[in-house]
């Protein structure tokens, strides 16, 4: 197969980060070499589940799966090798892993509900040896790598197998019925299961990690929204404007400065009164989590200190303001000496630098979209002297704004 290479060095990787990853052909054989008691513990909750699932199994996929003890997988369906034998590919399996790091207490609850040969003890000591692969682990970006190896960058999609088996997650707001413990007890799973879902949401967007989010949007396809009137498009409405700040919450406390936030939830606030089907609501549900999420990776200011944060943003807001040296650290009233030699520390280039190259950067795109005039576009990048300009300008591009556009007309 093409991708051998990467996947033999994926697996080297999972063996030294303690995470096991096995190989099952299409009829049900563990390929590896799994010690007897993970193996019996692995096939009776999960390998059988899926080697049955295998039959329904798509390519260019991603799943996801966390079982009855928390345990967790990630697995897909590899391309068949092309022999008479070979009419379906291996399902190649990541796992188990935990998600969250467990407490005693939980291993302990889980072990307990354990009804296989072994003891309450080896259970126990079993679940506390699992890894922990928290978000954000390199482990999801490599198999990201992986998955573009074998199909090519953005031909898959990722599938949580626990939202698809269960229906999908709803977080239906449901009349309470007091004479009625079980429809009561119901009600309150629902709201905490959608807790759950929005508090995992959050931080998956607060620190951009678009893997999960894509995981997180598979859940929410089949999502019902929260029955407050009778119109179920105002339904969804209402809790498109809840997402959306909920999301502006989580990419602040990523690190985001609200100059960046400020334009996008406006623009998704004016589309969410303008969709009129669920499913418009739906894709536009989705859209806000890649965008808030790349909006994290894009501009996150959390390495940076408060007055370098504010001063970036104080650029990206206004490049014809004067951002100077000297204005940009009497905004803050700190010294100018103060200011340059951290700006220099922290972004690794001098202020003059990174506001020029700011300026160049967005003079490039008005050259390229726009028929205006060279010194009309050097004032609109916040330099007046177009001299000045065309020297910045060629001593970054190697070329005149003129050479510049016309190599883009040609």
């Amino acid at each position: 197969m093409f991708f051998n290479a990467e996947l033999d060095i994926f697996r080297a990787v999972l063996k030294k980060c303690r995470v096991n990853s096995m190989l099952i052909d299409s009829k049900g054989t563990i390929e590896d070499s799994v010690g007897d008691f993970e193996k019996e513990l692995l096939t009776k909750r999960d390998i059988m589940f899926l080697h049955n699932y295998s039959a329904n199994l798509r390519g260019n996929t991603i799943y996801k799966l966390t079982d009855s003890f928390s345990l967790s997988f990630m697995f897909l369906l590899l391309p068949a090798v092309e022999s008479d034998d070979e009419k379906q590919g291996k399902t190649f399996v990541i796992g188990p892993y935990t998600q969250k790091e467990m407490t005693r207490k939980q291993i302990s609850d889980i072990a307990r509900r354990y009804t296989g040969s072994q003891s309450r003890q080896e259970i126990e000591g079993y679940l506390a040896s699992v890894p922990h692969i928290p978000g954000g682990s390199h482990v999801y970006a490599m198999l990201e790598a992986l998955a573009e190896r074998i199909w090519g960058e953005g031909n898959f999609t990722t599938v949580d197998l626990n939202y698809e088996m269960s229906g999908g997650f709803s977080p239906v707001q449901m009349k309470r019925d007091p004479s009625d413990p079980e429809k009561t007890s119901m009600n309150m799973k629902l709201m905490e299961q959608r807790y759950a879902f929005e508090n995992e949401l959050m931080q998956a967007v607060s620190q951009g990690q678009i893997q999960k989010t894509e995981l997180l949007m598979a859940a929410f396809s089949s999502m019902h929204f929260e029955e407050r009137t009778s119109d179920p498009v105002r339904n969804a409405k209402n809790y498109c404007i809840i997402m959306n700040t909920l999301l502006r919450k989580a990419a602040e406390s990523g690190g985001v400065h609200p100059v960046y936030l400020d334009s996008i939830s406006s623009g998704f606030a004016f589309r969410i009164e303008a969709f009129t089907t669920l499913s418009e609501a739906e894709e536009l549900m989705a859209e806000m989590f890649r965008s808030y999420c790349r909006l994290v990776r894009k501009h996150s200011m959390k390495n940076y200190s408060p007055p370098i944060q504010k001063v970036i943003a104080a650029i990206d807001f206004d490049l014809t303001a004067n951002l100077t040296l000297s204005a940009l650290a009497a905004m803050q009233n700190i010294s100018p000496s103060y200011l340059s030699a951290l700006f220099k520390q922290e972004v690794g280039e001098t202020l003059t630098e990174y506001v020029n190259g700011k300026r160049i950067k967005r003079a490039m795109q008005l050259l390229e979209t726009t028929k205006m005039q060279v010194q009309n576009v050097a004032q609109n990048c916040g330099i007046l002297d177009v001299h000045y300009f065309s020297k910045i300008f060629k001593k970054t591009t190697g070329m005149t704004p003129k050479e510049y556009r016309e190599s883009f007309t040609k």
